[in-house]
C-alpha cells in the first residue's frame, strides 16, 4: 500500500485502485467535500506526475479521454481547489509523493495500461439522487429525470414558463461553466428541440445562470456530472446534427402536469405573462414563439 495524507486530503493505492479522499479541514472545498471520496481504476489513468516547489508541491493525476464523467462534463474547468486529482504536498513529505507517484507508474507499466481515448465511462460519478440549489433555482435529478425549479431572483421568462422537466433520454448533452466571480457561469441542458436555441443563459428556460455564491453554484458540477455519466459515451456520438437529421423527435416534458380543475387556468396565466413581457419588449418575437411552443408542449 502506498499513501500519502495531507491537509487537502489522502491516495491510497493498493495496485488496482487510487482511493482519494477529500480531507476534512476548512480550506478544503465545499465541492471536493461534497463529491466525497473517488475510486480511481488503474485503467482509467494514463499518468501521475509530482511537481516539487519550494513550499509546496503538487502531485497531479492525468486520467485517459472519456474515462471520468466529471472532466467530461466540467470540460477541464473546474478550479484547481476543487480538482480531485490534484493533491498539495508540503515539502517535508515531497519523498512519500514521489513513492506514491512511481508505485503507480510501475504498476500503469506492469499492467500495460493503454494511453488512448476510453470507450466507456470508468468511474461512476457522484450518486443519485442529487439536489443542488443555485443562484438561478435548484436543479434535481433522479436518474430518469431532470427538475428545475426557478427562485424568485429568476428571469420572469423562466419563471413564466414555470417548472422545467427533462427525460434523460430527450438530452444530448449538458454543458457546464462555472462562474468565476467575475463572470457569470452556466448549467445548460441540451435536448433534440434546444441544440440550435441561441437563447443566453439568463433567459433560456433549460439552462441555469450561475451569478450568486461561486462556492455554491461550482456544486451544479454534481448535476453536471450524474446527468453525463448516463448520457451516451461519447466515443459513440455522430455528433449532434447527424442525430437529430436520424433520430425521431420525441416527446420532452416541460411542467409537472397540474391537476385537471387548474391546467386550463395554469395555460391561460403562464400565456398572459408571456404576452406582456412581449409587449413590453423583454422578450423578442422570436423568443415569445419559442417560450410560447414550450408552454404549450408542457400542457
Amino acid at each position: 500500500m502506498a499513501e500519502i495524507i495531507q491537509r487537502d486530503g489522502t491516495w491510497a493505492f493498493d495496485g488496482s485502485t487510487v482511493r482519494i479522499t477529500p480531507g476534512l479541514h476548512r480550506s478544503v472545498p465545499l465541492f471536493r467535500q461534497t463529491y466525497g471520496e473517488v475510486a480511481v481504476p488503474l485503467e482509467a489513468i494514463s499518468g501521475i506526475v509530482f511537481e516539487p516547489e519550494r513550499k509546496r508541491g503538487r502531485l497531479r493525476m492525468r486520467l485517459r479521454e472519456g474515462a471520468d464523467p466529471l472532466l467530461q462534463a466540467t470540460g477541464g474547468r473546474l478550479p484547481d481547489p476543487a480538482d480531485p486529482y490534484r493533491l498539495l504536498v508540503d515539502v517535508d513529505r515531497a519523498g512519500v509523493a514521489e513513492y506514491v507517484a512511481e508505485e503507480i507508474r510501475r504498476s500503469l507499466l506492469l499492467d500495460q495500461i493503454p494511453k488512448e481515448p476510453t470507450k466507456a465511462y470508468l468511474l461512476p460519478g457522484p450518486p443519485v439522487p442529487v439536489s443542488v440549489r443555485s443562484s438561478d433555482g435548484t436543479v434535481s435529478f433522479d436518474g430518469t429525470q431532470v427538475r428545475i425549479d426557478w427562485s424568485d431572483t429568476s428571469d420572469r421568462l423562466k419563471r413564466a414558463t414555470g417548472p422545467r422537466i427533462i427525460n434523460i433520454g430527450d438530452l444530448v448533452q449538458v454543458e457546464w461553466l462555472p462562474n468565476s466571480g467575475y463572470e457569470d457561469g452556466f448549467l445548460r441542458f441540451v435536448t433534440r428541440e434546444t441544440v440550435f436555441s441561441k437563447l443566453p443563459p439568463e433567459k433560456d428556460p433549460y439552462a441555469l445562470d450561475l451569478w450568486g455564491s461561486a462556492r455554491r453554484d461550482l456544486l451544479t458540477a454534481l448535476v453536471a456530472t450524474a446527468v453525463t455519466a448516463r448520457l451516451s459515451h461519447p466515443s459513440t456520438r455522430t455528433g449532434v446534427e447527424d442525430g437529430e437529421r436520424h433520430a425521431p423527435r420525441p416527446r420532452l416534458t416541460t411542467a409537472a402536469v397540474p391537476p385537471q380543475a387548474d391546467h386550463h387556468d395554469v395555460l391561460l396565466r403562464r400565456l398572459r405573462e408571456l404576452g406582456e413581457l412581449h409587449r413590453d419588449g423583454v422578450l423578442t418575437d422570436e423568443e415569445f414563439a419559442m417560450t410560447k411552443a414550450a408552454v404549450l408542449r408542457g400542457f
